[in-house]
């Protein structure tokens, strides 16, 4: 193939151009995150030890500004106070979120959905504490990483974003720790039970391969507890404030990261394929006649509100898809590429590597010797088999579905680094087979899910909760 066949990915964000210079100072328009992130696992460079130099101040200069009297407890957890800083601290990380303008009195609209959630996470804190479980900070930095890559976003967007709108991002990192913490809390009250056996599985895929041919649904979930009745028009009312903010572009993983009350919530709402006799009977209900796309209204479920994505559709046991392979070297910046312009002399060394390699590696094998010799820890050679159906934006999906075998991409650059990039296989194949992993996982998620709510149940009847009407 020659040079000039090749297909190039250097773009803005959110651009389609695919040109490409191979002149100049300036080092070529940068590669949509989105894509890479999925390819390249590029690390995000901060987590809750950073961001925690930075505590939220209702006082502090810039936008930074109180909503309300910071002074006051709204409520008090088992010895544990909660203030109305608290709360606004939280409603700042909803509207970053989801674009929604902070006022007092969107802060008072949603402050007793807000304050049930913040009562919902000290409770978790305090038992996992209680147990002796800790939460490193590398784990919440590959939390952050995860939500920033099922949202399309560059390594350290977020970060970039709350700085940008003058808030500390310490509160999404004290939400992130209490849900880590909450999980490996569930994972070891499950102990045993964490094992599926293999007669339980095949009784279920004997059961599930009835139903092939029939359909079933992709589904991200926002689940908002309304267990207490009193609390039922409030998560409503906090459910029908998350709807029309999805509606008017925010980000439906990124959301359902920070206020959904399952344990999908660090996946991004993501529940996976799911037949209807699998779900709520009241969302079967909805699912069924819900285009793909789409978002439902609130759904009344046990324990509360469930505000359903339908992401997609299929028959059950048919899923064609487009598979691919490959390996990659990845040439780290030293410090992020902010104007592809004006590249430091050690981002224009990395693109000449890049360049380099591009030029002289032919076929998976010397692209596979090659990585390993040069790519950091945190960046694997191989990111296993890839759907390009899944792949953002459109050129990137575009390349992986035509390039031809073992040859080499164009420089991929990212505001982190520059990669190449080799396809080894590409073939067409059913992913909809019904596998003992994916029932396996299926059937351990569900026992995980009804351990939390009963536990959560427990918690909340053992505690001394005293909410404040009218603060102190």
């Amino acid at each position: 193939m020659r040079r000039s066949q090749r297909m190039p990915v250097q773009m803005e964000f959110g651009e389609t151009d695919m040109s490409t210079s191979r002149h100049g100072a300036g080092i070529p328009s940068l590669c949509q995150a989105g894509a890479l992130a999925l390819l390249l696992a590029i690390p995000i460079g901060v987590g809750a030890a950073e961001t925690a130099q930075k505590p939220l101040s209702p006082s502090s200069p810039g936008k930074e500004q109180p909503l309300t009297d910071s002074s006051r407890i709204a409520a008090v957890v088992n010895g544990d106070v909660i203030s109305e800083a608290d709360i606004a601290s939280r409603a700042r990380l909803f509207a970053i979120s989801t674009g929604l303008p902070m006022s007092p009195e969107v802060i008072e609209r949603l402050r007793s959905q807000i304050l049930r959630q913040l009562i919902d996470e000290r409770l978790r804190v305090q038992e996992a504490q209680r147990r002796k479980i800790i939460i490193q900070d590398v784990q919440i930095a590959a939390a952050i990483k995860d939500i920033e890559t099922r949202n399309g976003m560059p390594p350290g967007a977020l970060r970039a974003k709350f700085a940008a709108a003058g808030v500390s991002a310490i509160a999404l990192v004290d939400e992130i720790r209490a849900q880590l913490a909450w999980s490996e809390l569930l994972r070891d009250t499950i102990g045993p039970r964490m094992h599926v056996s293999d007669a339980e599985v095949a009784e279920q895929q004997k059961l599930e391969a009835q139903s092939v041919g029939k359909t079933e649904y992709r589904l991200g979930e926002i689940f908002i507890p309304a267990d207490d009745p009193s609390n039922v028009a409030d998560a409503k009312r906090f459910a029908e404030t998350v709807i029309s903010e999805l509606h008017s572009g925010a980000a439906f993983p990124l959301v359902a990261a920070q206020f959904s009350q399952n344990q999908s919530a660090l996946e991004g709402g993501e529940i996976g394929w799911q037949q209807a006799n699998q779900i709520d009977p009241a969302v079967a209900q909805v699912v069924s006649q819900m285009p793909v796309g789409a978002i439902s209204t609130p759904i009344r479920v046990p324990g509360g509100f469930s505000v359903v994505a339908l992401q997609a559709k299929r028959e059950i046991g048919q899923d064609i898809a487009t598979i691919v392979t490959l390996r990659q070297a990845f040439f780290p910046f030293t410090m992020p590429l902010s104007d592809p312009q004006n590249p430091t002399d050690q981002q224009r060394q990395a693109l000449m590597k890049a360049r380099s390699a591009a030029d002289t590696i032919h076929g998976c094998d010397q692209m596979e010797a090659f990585a390993k010799s040069v790519n950091p820890p945190s960046n694997p050679v191989s990111p296993g088999d890839v759907r390009t159906e899944g792949v953002n934006p459109p050129p990137f999906r575009q390349l992986l579905e035509t390039l031809p075998l073992g040859k080499t991409t164009e420089p991929l650059i990212s505001r982190d680094g520059i990669a190449v990039i080799t396809i080894c296989t590409r073939e067409q194949k059913n992913v909809g087979e019904i596998t003992a992993e994916d029932v396996q996982r299926r059937l351990l998620s569900e026992r995980v899910e009804m351990l939390s709510r009963q536990t959560m149940r427990d918690l909340h009847r053992k505690a001394s909760i005293d909410i404040r009407d009218n603060g102190v």
